[in-house]
């Protein structure tokens, strides 16, 4: 990632949240700037955050939350944004082990906050499990693919104005969207990379606070991974997430012309629209 450029945004109440704009392509190009926002919800943001996003114009609001999660955190209005839910569920095949007793204690939930949940998750065995199973269910499951593939499709449609893309934290679901959008683009390995990890700094007292409990409570580095995957960003496990695209799929622009549907001319009206001339 190029030290000279700033990808922070002037939010007050929005976190985790960067402009893609500004990430240099493998062949020297620039990703515009305002025009490709990541974050975390927008339940707490402020005027001011809205009069900003507003004024870039976001056009787009995608929100790849499941229900539960909006509970009591529905996203405050952008004026002239269109709101668009492409839920993603990472939970994959540990959601399907989960019982029923499981699933009404966090489906039932009134409100969800998965800080409150994390000290307990690092000792818990379908946890860890899913922190190594999280980021390949988000490129391997079916309806995460299709989902993937809804909303680059809104992005090749989207002809005017900005799109704002952000799941609960603004890290895995958004990050690997972001991932998608910086590879159809041609960025290169290490700038997909130093986006997703930039996700850490964010969260870094979170990670620090967390760690500390479950270092507390007796927890070792099996436990302090899942801290990392709920609160932070595990990027070991995504680049070993990469690793499988390749191995897998061939590479990221066969990925993304295979499960993700897009074609070369997709592909190109992409880089016409996000990049610089």
């Amino acid at each position: 990632m190029p030290a000279s450029i700033d990808h922070s945004l002037p939010f007050k109440k929005i976190v985790n949240a960067r402009d893609l704009g500004g990430y240099v392509t493998e062949d020297g190009r620039r990703v515009k700037k305002g025009l490709l926002i990541r974050c975390a919800h927008l339940a707490q943001a402020s005027q001011a955050d809205l009069d900003f996003l507003a004024g870039l114009p976001v056009t787009r609001v995608v929100d790849f939350r499941l229900d539960f999660e909006k509970n009591g955190k529905e996203d405050q209005v952008i004026p002239g944004a269109i709101y668009v839910s492409i839920p993603v569920d990472a939970s994959g095949p540990i959601a399907a082990q989960a019982t029923e007793e499981e699933r009404k204690k966090f489906t039932g939930r009134k409100t969800f906050d998965v800080r409150k949940v994390i000290v307990m998750a690092a000792f818990n065995d379908k946890a860890k499990k899913m922190v190594g199973l999280m980021y390949p269910t988000l490129v391997n499951d079916p309806d995460c693919q299709r989902q993937y593939a809804t909303f680059l499709r809104l992005l090749v449609d989207n002809e005017a104005g900005a799109v704002l893309f952000h799941c609960t934290q603004g890290k895995d679901r958004a990050g690997m969207a972001a991932a998608f959008i910086l590879g159809a683009l041609g960025a290169g390995r290490d700038t997909i990379i130093a986006d997703f990890d930039e996700t850490n700094r964010h969260y870094a007292q979170d990670l620090k606070k967390f760690s500390r409990r479950v270092r507390f409570w007796g927890g070792k580095e099996e436990e302090l991974a899942v801290v990392k995957a709920f609160i932070g960003a595990n990027t070991e496990n995504f680049i070993k997430t990469l690793d499988l695209i390749d191995d897998r799929y061939g590479s990221m622009e066969s990925y993304l012309k295979g499960p993700l549907k897009l074609s070369d001319t997709d592909l190109q009206t992409l880089r016409e629209r996000f990049l610089e001339a």
